[in-house]
């Protein structure tokens, strides 16, 4: 281990990468230190506790809602409005054409996806005020009009510079930037965990905390068996005489991976989760049938069990949603066909591409499961232990390890690269 750090430290482009990287975390969680004025903090952390869809929001936001930071929003409107365009993407002609046409597009759509985030934040952030407004806390003792404007653009701001910090992370490719800033945003919170745990220990909480510990071990466990599982298609290539010359002939692999889309599912059903709820804040004031909805829908995501059920499907969901914005069978098929490359037993052309997707439907529904089950099971002890110290665990270790093994890789890839030119 420690010559690979070594390695790492003599690698002069990796070693610069990797300190801008732990800089711009640094200055993040700088960020996430500065209060917007006028919050009452005690109330507001005594609020958070009791509320567990906010707890979450307050987690992956890396503690940024606990302390009201200028950052309070995280990334979660950027994350939200990037779902809506790959959604979009699929039913908007123009805009999946300007994803055909490759890097420009994908820079237009990129585009789209920053300029969106301003109004997403604005909405959200207004809806976040509502919420701890209405909640009997005394959190925003004196609102005013003047108060919405300030926080509003004070939290916007916040966000677009998080959005900015993480582009600029995953320009250095060691890690892609929001993903690193939800990861940065979790390892924060573990060392106060951590001391509260043991300042709380008791004996007859002995039971639990083991619990706690063989589950994290699992699903530390689980989560590298699932990433690093792949099923490899064997690849015959045709021979080809050029000339006098012969090419091909040989046999490879084509990797299929059992958990394609990452965590990338657990980032969007947590954003998806908490934007109706936030959205319903607006309106729980209102004396008619609008109100008595809104005031439904709040209760219907306050029931842990319905929050459960919801939050197991969208993860589920959004697993073969972004598998199938990621994975074409159709391109692999064609690819495979022009280098004169065929799967054992299955023609070549709209035969393989069934194939490969009859395959990777199997294993993106393993994956799925997992990753849904590693989100709800947490909350699944919880009601059974009846304590809250485990409601965030499994899909915070879900995150960290996911987004550790993907650090890991892009630096190797990066070592890989640099022996090949040095050679």
């Amino acid at each position: 281990m420690w010559e690979k750090i070594q390695r790492i430290w003599h690698i002069k482009d990796l070693r610069s990468s990797i300190l801008f990287v732990l800089a711009m975390l640094v200055l993040f969680r700088v960020a996430a230190h500065i209060p917007v004025p006028g919050v009452n903090s005690a109330a507001l952390q005594q609020f958070l506790a009791g509320n567990e869809i906010l707890g979450l929001l307050n987690i992956f936001s890396g503690g940024t809602l606990e302390n009201f930071s200028v950052v309070m929003l995280g990334v979660a409107p950027y994350i939200t409005a990037s779902i809506i365009f790959q959604l979009l993407q699929m039913v908007v002609p123009q805009l999946e054409e300007l994803a055909n046409e490759g890097e420009s597009g994908q820079q237009k759509i990129q585009m789209y996806t920053r300029l969106s985030t301003v109004p997403l934040a604005l909405l959200q952030s207004f809806g976040l005020i509502q919420l701890l407004r209405q909640s009997q806390a005394n959190i925003l003792p004196d609102v005013t009009m003047w108060t919405y404007i300030t926080i509003m653009l004070t939290t916007t701001a916040g966000t677009v510079f998080l959005m900015w910090i993480g582009e600029l992370i995953t320009e250095k490719r060691v890690g892609n930037g929001i993903s690193l800033l939800i990861f940065a945003g979790i390892i924060s919170a573990l060392p106060q965990a951590v001391q509260t745990a043991a300042l709380n220990y008791n004996p007859s909480d002995l039971y639990t905390y083991m619990l706690f510990i063989a589950i994290s071990i699992a699903t530390v466990i689980g989560v590298v068996v699932i990433n690093e599982g792949q099923r490899n298609i064997p690849v015959n290539y045709a021979k080809r005489l050029i000339g006098t010359k012969t090419f091909g002939g040989s046999t490879s692999y084509l990797p299929l991976r059992v958990n394609t889309a990452g965590v990338i599912p657990i980032i969007f059903a947590i954003s998806i989760v908490l934007f109706p709820s936030m959205i319903a804040q607006f309106f729980v004031n209102n004396t008619g049938l609008l109100g008595s909805v809104a005031r439904g829908i709040v209760q219907m995501f306050q029931n842990q069990t319905f929050y459960s059920i919801v939050y197991f499907v969208f993860v589920f969901g959004f697993t073969y949603f972004y598998t199938a914005v990621v994975f074409k069978p159709q391109k692999m098929a064609e690819n495979l066909q022009r280098q004169g490359g065929f799967i054992p037993g299955i023609r070549p052309g709209k035969e393989t591409e069934k194939y490969l997707g009859r395959v990777m439907s199997r294993l993106v529904f393993t994956g799925a499961t997992f990753l849904a089950l590693i989100a709800v099971l947490p909350f699944i002890l919880q009601a059974f232990t009846g304590t809250q110290a485990l409601a965030m665990g499994g899909t915070s270790l879900l995150i960290v390890v996911s987004v550790a093994i993907d650090i890991t890789k892009q630096i190797e890839a990066k070592m890989t690269l640099h022996e090949y030119d040095k050679a």
